[in-house]
Parts: structure tokens; sequence; C-alpha cells
């Protein structure tokens, strides 16, 4: 009997996808660089357009795949995502709209001054926008609305910043007080972000997963999108580790998304959206110490587990983020004060490790 279990493409397996999918014979298939994910992604070339192939795991195309079902309920609500132009789930490929290799992030380090990118932030606002408002209140049979930020989820990925971070890039030998205390204030930190109405969050909105292509904003990298609070997305993009997007042109930005959520109000029932803007600064700074401590875990991950370098450069802004966070939230002084007195702000680690290795 044949072995019809599924199995990653293998070269072959691509080539007569695309053979198939775009009616060519003759394509060129490029590498893309990847992200810190397990997909990979090819550029084809046919016919004098390109495309994306994106290979991920095999799946079955049940109408649940994440990535293609929150992909249809994003454009069923007018959010700017690539097209789908071929799938072959049994060896894990999707065929998609080439959205091009300018992303928010370098539109913002290619200009002048932040106020040229501003225009193409306000744009990813209204996207954000779409996916928190019209996107939740449509109940339809989107996976997103099975899997939330719950508490064990955000104090999973506090711990994750803890554990990879703290315990292993930094080597710090917490008391079991400080443990303690880490632990009881980690947990009042997601109990009260869990405690938020939650709408459908993209989970990773930085400026990576922002493409602008022919002047438009184009939003990819949605397929964990799950319920959360508003305050989620938006610390990912403008407490991004990857940019420095001054405290002004942020507010501006945040400003922005108020008056749309405001506009959007009236579709929603009142018990379900607090307008409150003292409640959503609050919320904000307190959000902003659980993604960006996560974020750091994630950095510090990725070389504690597969010597990837990388990401080491974003620790200290990223750190510097959730110190100014903590400064503002007295009642968790104890954490700001383990990372404090540890001098956990002042360390590079990406030198650290460089001059450990010998290199420059």
């Amino acid at each position: 009997m044949a072995n019809t279990t599924p199995r990653i493409a293998s070269e072959i397996d691509m080539s007569a996808f695309l053979t198939s999918s775009l009616g060519a014979g003759q394509f060129e298939i490029h590498p893309l660089a990847g992200d810190a994910s397990a997909r990979r992604y090819f550029r084809v070339v046919a016919h004098d357009e390109s495309f994306v192939l994106m290979q991920w795991e095999p799946f079955v195309d049940d109408g649940r795949y994440p990535f293609l079902n929150v992909r249809q309920h994003f454009e069923r609500h007018g959010v700017q995502v690539p097209r789908v132009i071929a799938l072959r789930p049994e060896h894990g490929l999707v065929l998609l709209e080439d959205l091009g290799d300018l992303t928010l992030e370098r539109k913002f380090w290619e200009n002048q001054s932040p106020a040229d990118s501003l225009p193409y932030y306000e744009a990813t606002i209204d996207e954000l926008l779409k996916i928190h408002y019209d996107c939740t209140l449509d109940r339809n049979d989107c996976v997103a609305f099975g899997i939330e930020f719950d508490v064990a989820k955000l104090l999973w990925e506090m711990n994750y910043g803890r554990q990879h971070l703290l315990q292993g890039l930094a080597q710090l030998q917490l008391t079991a007080r400080e443990d303690q205390m880490l632990s009881e204030i980690f947990q009042q930190i997601c109990e009260r972000i869990a405690a938020e109405p939650k709408f459908i969050a993209h989970r990773d909105y930085h400026s990576r997963n922002v493409m602008i292509k022919l002047g438009k904003v184009r939003v990819i990298d949605f397929q964990d999108a799950r319920l959360g609070a508003i305050q989620y997305d938006l610390v990912s993009l403008l407490r991004d580790s990857y940019v420095n997007l001054d405290d002004e042109t942020a507010r501006r930005l945040i400003d922005r998304y108020i008056d749309g959520r405001d506009q959007k109000a009236r579709s929603y029932d009142g018990r379900l959206l607090d307008l409150s803007l003292e409640k959503f600064d609050l919320i904000y700074e307190v959000q902003s110490v659980q993604r960006c401590f996560k974020a750091c875990g994630s950095f510090a991950s990725f070389y504690m587990l597969r010597k990837d370098t990388r990401y080491l450069k974003y620790l200290p802004q990223t750190l510097r983020t959730v110190r100014s966070a903590l400064q503002k939230l007295p009642e968790y002084s104890g954490f700001l004060k383990v990372l404090d007195d540890r001098g956990i702000f002042e360390r590079d680690f990406a030198r650290e490790i460089a001059q450990a290795q010998g290199t420059p």
C-alpha cells in the first residue's frame, strides 16, 4: 500500500506544484530571508510576474487552517492581506501574492525623519481598527474566536522572559524570595490584562509584519490571531523593538486609534468598550511590561536555543521600554528593583557574547 502520510515538500514537490499552478514549465525560485519561525519563503518568478511561495508543515484544508481561515475573515472585513493564488495542503505549500520587500520597518529607517513614515503608520492604525472592531463584531466561523490571551497564556509569555532572559542569557541566580515575588507580580499583571474586554488581536503587529506595496500597507503573519486586549497590538506596533518611534509620534497614533475606536463604538454594547482614556493609558503601560518582557525572552531564546545572535541587538531598547513602563506602575516596583539591582538594563548582551567568542 502506498504511503499517504503527509510530508514536508521536497524540491520536486515544489516544482510540480508551481508548474501546475502557474502553467509554466520554466520559473525561477529564490529563497527569501526567513523570520523567527519555522516557515520558509521563496520568491517565484514566471511569465514576468513574481509570487511568494510559503512552505510549512502539511495541513488539512478543512476551512480551519489558521493562516487561511484568518486571512479570509480579515479580507471579508476589508483588511489588506495578500491574495492566495494556489495551495497544496498535503505538502504544506501556499502560493501567495508577492508584496515586495518594503516593510514598515524599512520605510521608517529609510526616511530622513519619522514624519515621513507617519502616513504609513496612520494607515497601519486604520487596518488595526478593522481587525479589532469590524472583524470582532462579525462572529463568523473564525478560529481566532477559539483562543485568547487568558491569564495562562499571558503568564506563559512572561515566564518565557524569566526563563530565557533572566535565568538563561543573564545567568541570574534569583533568591527564593525574589522568585516568589516575581511570580506574584507576573500573576497580578496577567490577571489585570486578561480582565480587559477582548477583541481579535493580530498577536504580532509590528513593523516587520506590515508590507508596503504601491503605496498601500498590507498586513501579513496573522495566523496566530486570537482574542485579547486592544493594547496588545498597539504596544507591539508603537513600542516596537525594531524601530525607535518617538513618544510624540506614538501618542499621535494612539489618538488616531482612539478617534477611530470611538466612531466604531456605536456598533458595540457599551459594556464591552471602556472609553476612558485614563483606563486605556493604564492598561497600555501594564501591557507594555508584559508584551515587551516577552519579546526580550524571545530575543534571548533565539540565542539560547539555536545560537542565533541576530536579535540580541534589540534587547537594550526593549528593556528600556519595560523599565519606562514599570516606572509608571509603582505597584510592580519589586520587578523593577530586581532588574535594576542586577544591572539588567545596563548590559549589552550582544557585545558580551561577541567578546566571549572573540569576534569584533
